[in-house]
Formats: C-alpha cells, structure tokens, sequence
C-alpha cells in the first residue's frame, strides 16, 4: 500500500504545497492506488513535505520519490521522449521548481497580507499563548532560507520581472500543445501544473499571479490539467459546490 503524506487540502487547492501536488499527480498518471494522509514536518525523513510510505520502504523528496516509482513499478513518465527531449522536459523541470518556485514562495510567504491570509493559518493548531511568536519564528527563518538563496534580496517588482521571464519561456514551449512536450503527459507536466495552480491561486494575489495571466496557454493548460487529475477543484466544481 502506497502512503503520501502531505499537507491536505487548502486555499482552494488540492495541496498547498506543489512539490505534494506534483507527485499526487504523478501517482494518478501512474495509475497507482493511494492513500494520502497529513503527514508531520517534525516526522519527516528531511523535514519537508512530501514523503511517501511503500509497504515500509519510506522515500521523502519528490524527485526521489518519481525515481522510485519508476524503478519499483517500471514507469518511464517520460516514454517515448527523444533523448533531446527528455533533457528538454529536465531542464524545464528545473527552471520551474528551482526558479519560478522561489518567487511562489516569495509571494506567499513575505507579502504580509499573503501570509497573514495563508501560510499563518498552518500555526493555528499552536496553543494561543505560543502561536504569534511561532508564526514569527518560521516567518523568519523562511525569510533567512530566501535570503541565503537570493530572491529576498530583490525587490518585488524585481521578482515578479525574474518570474516573467520564466512564465514566458514556458508559455513559448507548451505553444499550441495540449502538453509541454506534446499530446500525452510526462513528468515535466507534473510540476508545470502544480505550481502553475499555486501561482494562479486566488488566495495570493500578488506581480507574479498578474504575470501569469499575460500568457493564455498558461491559464487554460492549468484549467485543462485541474480537470484531467483533480476535477473536484475546476472553478466549475466549486461554484456548484
């Protein structure tokens, strides 16, 4: 039995965190059956979410965690990929998680009305007494990581001009394609969507989000993505709701 831990449901999306969204995704491409449970940060192999639990084999990251997939139930995600192309598919993978998903953080975490409206909700468990000098402490060691990485040290406006440029790239990629690499999903759509979804999130607006809708594609492959692994969330499904 296959366990995925992550953080749940929030803001209107099937997980706050891209990196759990990614590998959700990547287990409904499979076709691999799931039970996913919020898992613990202090538990955690690395301390970050997600992990994943295979009949006892424990494998935390989300890239591993493709790996392991791959090799244990013989996936390619990237089946019939050119070699170019799944260097291609790598490399964008890279410039979304690696670059594009600083400036997510960014925008969730340090825009004040941002974290006041999200990620300040994840300490609400915390005993009263505790809790504001918690979401502060987090807050802050957060803004160190940012920090140490670069992206803090840049204005917003900066940021959200760094975050264009990424959002056009990918936008010139996927074209007219119904997938980044084509008409069939492979691991590069797995991230692309996820963090798309959380860029597009209504519960952050922010530069970046307003980026984001410059590019047409963009929008309606993270719509067409929503109602290929997670209909529950389309806009459609929560408007009836």
């Amino acid at each position: 039995m296959i366990t995925l831990y992550g953080f749940g449901p929030a803001f209107g999306l099937p997980d706050p965190s891209p990196y759990v969204m990614k590998t959700e995704v990547q287990l409904k491409m499979a076709g691999l059956g799931y039970l996913k449970v919020a898992g613990d940060l202090e538990k955690a192999p690395k301390g970050k979410l997600p992990y994943l639990d295979d009949d006892g084999q424990v494998v935390a990251d989300s890239t591993f965690i493709r790996l392991h997939l791959e090799e244990s139930y013989g996936l390619d995600f990237d089946e019939g990929l050119s070699p170019a192309d799944r260097a291609r598919a790598w490399a964008v993978e890279r410039m979304i998680e690696d670059h594009l998903g600083w400036a997510l953080g960014y925008c969730r975490w340090l825009i004040p009305e941002n974290f006041a409206n999200g990620p300040a909700h994840f300490f609400d468990d915390v005993p009263e007494p505790a809790r504001e000098q918690v979401r502060a402490d987090v807050q802050a060691e957060v803004r160190q990581a940012m920090t140490a990485h670069g992206v803090a040290r840049h204005s917003l406006a900066e940021i959200a001009g760094l975050a264009d440029r990424s959002l056009a790239s990918l936008s010139t990629l996927l074209a007219d394609k119904v997938f980044v690499m084509g008409e069939r999903p492979t691991s590069v759509d797995a991230a692309a969507f996820s963090f798309l979804a959380g860029i597009y999130c209504e519960a952050f607006p922010s530069p970046v989000r307003d980026a984001a809708f410059a590019y047409p594609n963009l929008v309606a492959y993270s719509e067409r993505m929503m109602r290929m692994f997670f209909p529950q969330y389309t806009r459609q499904a929560q408007d009836a709701a």
